[in-house]
């Protein structure tokens, strides 16, 4: 089995003509197709605490897995000079994802690093496990909001997606941890996977509506070879809207800003809203402004690309800060 790991890792780096996004005559970054570059996603770790069977299945990423030595890893400040030459270039928001980016150890100092660098929105997507031990921490270093992976209300169906024997009670704990300390509006990722957690749809907009977290519906998406991605296993977004539709009616609502990726509904009532992100059925590239940084420090300006350009031989190298 081919091993590609999109989101935190990618061994195979190619060319700077390749790779690298260039700069417009007006200092913004674009890529390849003109689309400028605002959001930046910083993956701190390739480690998590979950085995969830759409991201990181248990069969492929076992005991005797070889994550990346801590050498390999970005170090803070190689991370915080990066971002500071991005946002110089138009990058507006940095979110720092992982695997689970609580698991790196002191990352409140990394967001202490970050937030001091004027004018950028930070953010934080975490599977909540260690979100109540870390809420408060996190926002005195400066984090503005978070969002939390949870893909079931039900503990049952909640410890079977995530494969690690993790009760949602302890998540709801994070969730409510990170509200109490500032870190809001929260944002709820729930991956819809036919034949597991479909049933789910409607109980999680029935827990969240009203409570002020805009949960988010995602469509089951492939990452490479790790998850046995089937079309069949998506439930479709225009499937999602009908089922939460039939009972709390929706609304549409206008994007917060161009490229938003989740179409916005509100509730009719007035008491919140969901959001669906149609990875498969309705891809985003067109309107895309996304790049991201692998933990072991490789640019990919698309989220589904597998080969990026490597910046961190640049700092080591002792090259200056890219222009």
């Amino acid at each position: 089995m081919a091993r590609v790991i999109p989101v935190t890792d990618a061994r195979a780096a190619i060319p700077l003509a390749a790779a690298a996004p260039r700069v417009t005559p007006t200092g913004l970054l674009a890529d390849s197709l003109g689309r400028s570059l605002r959001d930046l996603r910083v993956s701190v770790t390739d480690r998590c605490n979950f085995r969830c069977v759409y991201c990181m299945p248990k069969d492929v990423f076992g005991r005797d897995y070889p994550f990346l030595p801590h050498a390999d890893l970005l170090t803070f400040e190689e991370i915080a000079r990066l971002a500071r030459v991005f946002k110089t270039h138009g990058v507006e928001k940095i979110r720092l994802t992982g695997g689970e980016p609580l698991l790196r150890r002191n990352l409140e100092r990394l967001v202490e690093m970050l937030a001091a660098i004027d004018g950028l929105d930070l953010t934080l997507t975490t599977n909540g496990a260690l979100l109540a031990r870390k809420a408060r921490e996190l926002k005195a270093a400066g984090l503005n909001r978070v969002t939390v992976s949870l893909d079931a209300i039900d503990d049952g169906i909640f410890r079977a997606m995530n494969d690690a024997d993790f009760p949602v009670a302890k998540v709801l704990e994070g969730i409510d941890a990170a509200a109490d300390a500032g870190l809001a509006p929260i944002k709820i990722n729930m991956v819809v996977k036919r034949g597991m957690n479909e049933g789910e749809i409607l109980p999680m907009a029935r827990r969240f509506k009203g409570s002020g977290h805009v949960l988010r519906f995602i469509e089951y998406m492939d990452v490479g070879h790790t998850n046995g991605w089937r079309m069949d296993d998506v439930v479709p977004s225009a499937e999602v809207l009908r089922i939460v539709g039939a009972e709390l009616p929706l609304a549409p609502v206008d994007p917060n800003y161009a490229g938003e990726v989740a179409e916005r509904w509100r509730y009719a009532d007035g008491s919140g809203e969901i959001g669906v992100i149609s990875s498969v059925t309705r891809a985003f590239c067109r309107g895309c402004t996304r790049a991201r940084l692998s933990t072991e420090g490789k640019l990919f300006t698309c989220l589904f690309a597998t080969q990026g350009f490597d910046l961190r031989a640049l700092l080591r190298n002792g090259s200056g800060d890219p222009r």
